[in-house]
């Protein structure tokens, strides 16, 4: 396929816009939170998001490129868009509302979601999958987070 900015920029802007409306919606502070081992500073999430939703943004592009039938693009989109909309809310439900026990069982369905999507993407088109693998790792990262500030804090 030959690159085309336009469907380029158009596939990181989802991802990214989707993450900053997130980020503008909630309130992400842990002032007052217990936190578990292996917590990073606070600067570290915003940037790695930045960086996930990118790779989210150029698998999807990559995913359009490859060599696979409508259908079967139309399904691991449709995925992609479902663990998009879950990613959304999480950060509303855990910083906003400090439902500590509904997030992560909410963060347990985008782990379900986000892995479905991966295999889905990297049995169409490898690079698309590869470049989703970071995003799942962190979300068990976050979802480990997530447990853990839920039992250090009720």
């Amino acid at each position: 396929m030959k690159f085309q900015l336009n469907k380029f920029l158009i596939r990181l802007l989802i991802p990214l816009s989707v993450g900053a409306a997130a980020g503008l919606i909630s309130s992400p502070s842990l002032e007052g939170v217990n936190m578990p081992p292996l917590s990073p500073p606070a600067i570290v999430f915003p940037l790695v998001w930045i960086l996930l939703y990118t790779l989210m943004g150029i698998s999807s592009y990559l995913l359009l490129g490859c060599d696979a039938s409508y259908d079967d693009k139309k399904h691991a989109l449709t995925l992609y868009g479902t663990q998009l909309a879950v990613n959304f809310f999480w950060p509303i439900l855990f910083f906003n509302f400090r439902l500590y026990l509904l997030s992560f069982l909410w963060i347990l369905l985008l782990w379900a979601l986000v892995f479905l999507t991966v295999v889905r993407f990297f049995s169409l088109c490898r690079p698309a999958g590869i470049l989703l693998v970071p995003y799942l790792l962190w979300v068990t990262f976050a979802a480990y987070l997530n447990l853990a500030i839920f039992l250090l804090n009720r």
